[in-house]
């Protein structure tokens, strides 16, 4: 297997811990681990106390397995297979599904090992844009045309990063048939599930589609826990599950006993985790909403419909990435050009879900008002 660089990753290691702002964090504010602890029922404190820091199982913990069960209609905890954060996730189902005869359908503009990580296993990868100006939704003719005969997995990001788009619910049905009919398989990139602005948009599950129907999750976005570094597959079909067990003996093998117990407390208190990450998001967004009616001519954007990211473009004239250079440089203020993704029209990604962002912001428009003229 030969990968390519991850350009969003070698970008964030030259500049994630040196500039002084990130206003492209992909993430909400992180929890700090004695406020996680503080969430705890009396079982939870029972098992952080009683913590060694032994090996785990490696299906991940019983109990965890199954609150991660809880978050599904139709899944149990033997249907819950736990990694090391989602792209241990992605990367094993790829390389379990996928061979040089197969071929697979991703969305673009997507987080690079979407598709990156299937071509390297082999397959021929088609991509299917999403559109801007339908609020960045996938088009089911698109997807239809682009499904042949070996084609293994459709892959979606709902919401979506970097985005922040939402498919509609009969898009998604749509969708799902497709690959019930071609019987290829659905695989949905979850990270940003119940983080929707609207519960009402909420798609179901990719695990409680169909039979094959796959969910991939993190701790590390909704749950504003990245540290932790637990991720997850769900799916009923128990066969896919013991290959990717068995693909896992040659990665991490197990999850961090402590990280397990933290995510098990998260999760058990999750209406109050997610209560608290939304209130940042929402606080942060009505800013967003002030800041582009100032400045359209200069940034354009497609509203998110969840998650903490948008997808702005720069219409004033500038080349993103060179905006985006000065700027840090200038402000310390990090965004993220679009070009890492592939794209093409001038767009960066914007993070909305850190307490910092209206100072970053401020400085952000600070550096606009020097560059284009005040508003």
């Amino acid at each position: 297997m030969r990968l390519h660089d991850f350009a969003l990753e070698r970008f964030f290691a030259r500049w994630e811990f040196e500039a002084e702002m990130l206003l492209c964090a992909s993430d909400v504010e992180a929890w700090p681990v004695r406020e996680v602890v503080a969430l705890a029922d009396d079982d939870g404190i029972r098992r952080w106390d009683e913590l060694t820091l032994g090996y785990t199982e490696s299906p991940g913990d019983p109990a965890l397995r199954a609150e991660i069960a809880s978050l599904y209609e139709t899944i149990t905890a033997d249907d819950v297979l736990v990694f090391a954060g989602a792209e241990e996730a992605i990367f094993a189902l790829h390389n379990v599904l996928l061979g040089p005869s197969d071929h697979a359908v991703v969305v673009r503009p997507a987080y690079q090992s979407l598709s990156e990580v299937a071509r390297a296993a082999g397959a021929e990868v088609s991509r299917v844009d999403l559109h801007e100006a339908d609020a960045w939704r996938l088009d089911v003719g698109e997807v239809s045309d682009a499904i042949r005969s070996n084609t293994r997995l459709i892959l979606l990001n709902e919401p979506h990063n970097p985005t922040g788009g939402l498919t509609n619910r009969e898009t998604f049905d749509a969708v799902a048939a497709l690959a019930a009919e071609s019987g290829a398989r659905l695989i949905v990139d979850e990270v940003y599930r119940f983080l929707e602005f609207d519960t009402a948009d909420r798609l179901p599950a990719g695990a409680d589609v169909s039979e094959n129907g796959v969910s991939i999750g993190v701790m590390s976005k909704s749950f504003a826990m990245a540290g932790l570094r637990i991720g997850w597959v769900a799916t009923r079909d128990r066969d896919l599950l013991a290959r990717l067990a068995a693909f896992k003996d040659y990665t991490t093998i197990c999850n961090a006993a402590p990280s397990e117990i933290l995510a098990l407390i998260a999760l058990r208190a999750r209406d109050r985790v997610l209560e608290r990450n939304r209130a940042i998001i929402a606080s942060n967004l009505s800013l967003l909403d002030e800041f582009f009616g100032r400045w359209g001519g200069v940034f354009e954007w497609s509203r998110p419909r969840g998650g903490s990211i948008g997808f702005p473009s720069l219409v004033a004239g500038a080349p993103v990435d060179a905006f985006a250079d000065d700027l840090v440089r200038e402000t310390g203020v990090l965004i993220l050009p679009g070009t890492v993704f592939g794209d093409t029209g001038n767009h960066f990604r914007l993070g909305f879900g850190r307490t910092n962002m209206p100072e970053a912001l401020a400085r952000l428009e600070g550096f606009a008002a020097r560059r284009f003229g005040p508003r």
